[in-house]
């Protein structure tokens, strides 16, 4: 085993790394770099102790993870701090309030005793709602027991997502990451099971299930082995009704030789021919938030391989700022996407957690950011729908500002809700230039609630109670 399986080891035992990709490209190993390794990077030689010292204090408090493939192909390094890919993985003062960082960078100035820090660690992390869309509280299923089923979320009827314990890690980490808690080492913050018996039990009670979800993390850290014990079994006829299987991932991006020459890459090609010849439909959701992640001929050629499976991969991301809040950078994007044969899915608005204040674009902006480059591009990129707020109630879309009646107005619907009768019905907010979250809108024309607010806070009260 290498030195940096070892370190990755150290850092999650449940999690096994990638030692080296070999095939057309070459042997590529695997090197990662966390908090720990900054200043083994000989490219942040050329930054100012102090810069070097404030990426020190955020990382003390927001998961840093960093690959050697991102630092030598991804970043460019004439152009730091603004090359998007660099904002995307290495983190930065604006991060933390001012407050948070001030607080952190004292106690490690002075050199505080291991648990003063730790304790001021958490506080901050809490402190920065690190559960967004009452995700423990109300996602969490339940068996006919009333005990809560960890590691998955069922939010929306037709969709049940699940954390695999050997995934809940990446090959980098995104500095906007909305589960950031996932890799912080709390383990009160972690959502994960390795219990692949018990997901399979829960889908064969709920046959209005019809998509999986493999999420984390990124699945694509597991070996393939582990891989196929949680979803091999759904191609027996008792699971006929999961007709789609759905894995989020970075790893086109952040390490395509995973696919490519990685130790068990051909087994992981032949589990998703397996199991679209099987009959299911396999989307890899990846992760996509700059076209410079599309643009080397390792992704690409992983991408070409991933799609000779027959499994489709759908591209999301949100919109944020300081990486990709240009409208020519998303045509862009969306244009490769397309030529590359991925399908455009969704922009999503940046969610209220970790370091949203530096990340977040008011909606009206992202709005006209959306506006502006959906209408640069075909019809087959124009799939990709948003900004998409993925809120408590549910996926909320703002399809619009306009005025009506002499008032000025955000026009928004339901992609997906927690009531299925609430999808596609428009309602409007007032309009408001400053604001990046559903919960900073007020409904429009002097109304006192939404169209769904009773319903929603009743299903709230429904399952805090039963939480």
């Amino acid at each position: 085993m290498s030195a940096q399986v070892h370190a990755l080891k150290a850092l999650n035992p449940r999690v096994e790394a990638p030692e080296e990709a070999t095939g057309p490209f070459g042997a590529v190993p695997f090197k990662v770099y966390t908090q720990r390794d900054l200043d083994r990077i000989p490219q942040l030689a050329s930054l100012t102790p102090e810069q070097r010292f404030e990426m020190k204090v955020v990382s003390s408090v927001l998961p840093f993870r960093v690959n050697q493939y991102v630092i030598d192909e991804l970043i460019d390094w004439r152009n730091i701090p603004a090359d998007p890919i660099f904002q995307l993985t290495f983190p930065q003062r604006g991060m933390l309030a001012a407050e948070h960082f001030e607080c952190i960078a004292g106690l490690l100035q002075r050199a505080a005793p291991k648990d003063e820090l730790e304790q001021a660690i958490a506080e901050v992390r809490h402190a920065l709602n690190p559960h967004p869309a009452d995700q423990m509280q109300m996602n969490m299923p339940r068996d006919e027991h009333g005990r809560r089923l960890d590691g998955m979320q069922h939010k929306y009827r037709e969709t049940v997502l699940f954390f695999p314990s050997q995934g809940q890690t990446c090959h980098s980490y995104c500095t906007f990451c909305f589960r950031w808690a996932q890799f912080v080492g709390d383990k009160e913050l972690r959502i994960a099971s390795s219990e692949a018996s018990a997901l399979h039990a829960y889908l064969r009670k709920h046959t209005e299930v019809t998509d999986l979800l493999m999420t984390g993390g990124d699945p694509m850290v597991m070996k393939t082995r582990h891989l196929r014990d949680y979803l091999e079994p759904l191609l027996q006829p008792e699971f006929d009704h999961i007709q789609t299987i759905r894995i989020g991932s970075k790893a086109l991006t952040f390490w395509p030789h995973r696919f490519l020459g990685a130790e068990d890459a051909d087994d992981l090609i032949r589990l998703l021919t397996q199991l679209v010849e099987a009959g299911k439909h396999v989307a890899l959701m990846a992760h996509y938030n700059h076209w410079k992640e599309l643009d080397t001929e390792a992704a690409q050629a992983a991408i070409r391989r991933v799609r000779s499976t027959g499994a489709v991969i759908r591209a999301q991301g949100p919109l944020i700022a300081h990486i990709n809040d240009d409208p020519a950078v998303w045509a862009r994007m969306w244009r490769m996407e397309v030529k590359l044969g991925l399908v455009p899915y969704y922009m999503f608005v940046e969610r209220d957690t970790g370091a949203r204040n530096y990340f977040e674009v008011p909606l009206a902006r992202a709005w006209e950011i959306y506006q502006q480059a959906i209408q640069q591009v075909s019809g087959l990129a124009r799939t990709a729908r948003g900004p998409s707020m993925s809120a408590s109630p549910g996926k909320v879309e703002i399809q619009g500002i306009t005025e009506i009646a002499g008032e000025k107005v955000f026009v928004l619907r339901f992609i997906q809700g927690r009531n299925p009768d609430w999808v596609q019905r428009p309602f409007f907010a007032k309009y408001d230039d400053k604001a990046t979250w559903l919960d900073q809108l007020v409904p429009a024309f002097g109304e006192a609630k939404w169209f769904w607010q009773d319903e929603y806070e009743a299903i709230r009260e429904d399952r805090l109670a039963a939480a």
